[in-house]
């Protein structure tokens, strides 16, 4: 296995996991708690990626934490937990399609870079697969947690490009800018998660294994190895990874839950996993100027 192919698959590791972000909110957390969902998913992550990175931002990356912080944690991580507990699991992950899309045209717009119209059909095969999957006719609409799917995604997408256009910090690895982020966004979603919902609710023990299996390993990991993709692969087909979480979504519910998964269905997967790897075909790795840092230097 050369090394792009192993960045590749470490890095699609990431949507796998966060596929399991619905099931395990609908299944094990408290109901109707988005912002401390959203806290409690970020801050201690990110506290734990610094205490093992042992490094904090120097110079401009304090504020570019806060930025991409702001965007890529405390936006979308409230945006995502509004519209998971409004929106069956495959409905509100049926959003994150969009984010192939919405990333090519922040490369245009952020980076400068041409995106080919082989990308941009790709994207649209990429929305209509999932949306095959996951659209289906007892599938319970919301237009507030539709819109809120939406916005998660276009956050995220402009979040990859500002990292992509910013590059690796020196002296700093993948797991120190994500845990400066999920840090930041944590400490963000703090007073909105108070001021909207009050006080954190008695948890049960069921409560506090999924969100011990969200900050460890649905973020902590999940954030580290994406990031770290980040820094190796290109924007456009690294986004096209992102399909890969609404398929797990509905695979897991498939098997989890008992939902049926009909011809139809199956079809669109394989469209949007088809359109996955296609945009991977071709796709030259982008390594920054300055190189990475593995995780045991950091």
């Amino acid at each position: 296995m050369n090394r792009s192919t192993k960045d590749l698959l470490l890095t699609a590791l990431a949507p796998v996991m966060w596929g399991t972000t619905y099931v395990v909110t609908t299944e094990f957390l408290p109901a109707d708690r988005p912002f401390l969902t959203a806290m409690l998913r970020a801050l201690p992550a990110g506290l734990l990626l610094i205490l093992l990175s042992r490094r904090l931002p120097t110079g401009s990356w304090w504020w570019k934490s806060a930025v991409i912080g702001t965007l890529n944690i405390a936006a979308f991580f409230a945006l995502l937990f509004i519209a998971t507990y409004r929106l069956p699991g495959g409905v509100a992950a049926v959003a994150a399609a969009v984010g192939p899309l919405v990333t090519a045209a922040a490369t245009m717009l952020i980076l400068h870079q041409k995106v080919t119209l082989r990308s941009w059909l790709l994207g649209l095969a990429g929305v209509a697969g999932v949306a095959m999957v996951v659209l289906t006719a007892e599938a319970r609409l919301d237009l507030i947690g539709a819109l809120a799917g939406i916005g998660g995604a276009v956050s995220m997408a402009i979040a990859v490009t500002l990292t992509k256009r910013w590059g690796m910090p020196k002296e700093a690895g993948p797991a120190a800018l994500a845990g400066w982020q999920l840090t930041a966004g944590g400490l963000l979603l703090i007073p909105l998660a108070f001021a909207a919902e009050g006080a954190i609710p008695a948890l049960t023990g069921t409560n506090l294994l999924g969100y011990a299996y969200l900050g460890l390993i649905n973020t902590a990991l999940g954030y580290w190895l994406w990031f770290r993709g980040i820094g190796r692969l290109s924007v456009v087909p690294l986004s096209f990874l992102g399909l890969l979480s609404p398929l797990t979504a509905a695979t897991v519910g498939w098997i989890a839950l008992g939902q049926t998964f009909t011809p139809w269905q199956t079809a669109g997967f394989a469209v949007a996993l088809a359109a996955t790897v296609a945009a991977q075909l071709h796709a030259k790795p982008k390594t920054p100027a300055t190189p990475a840092p593995q995780l045991a230097r950091v």
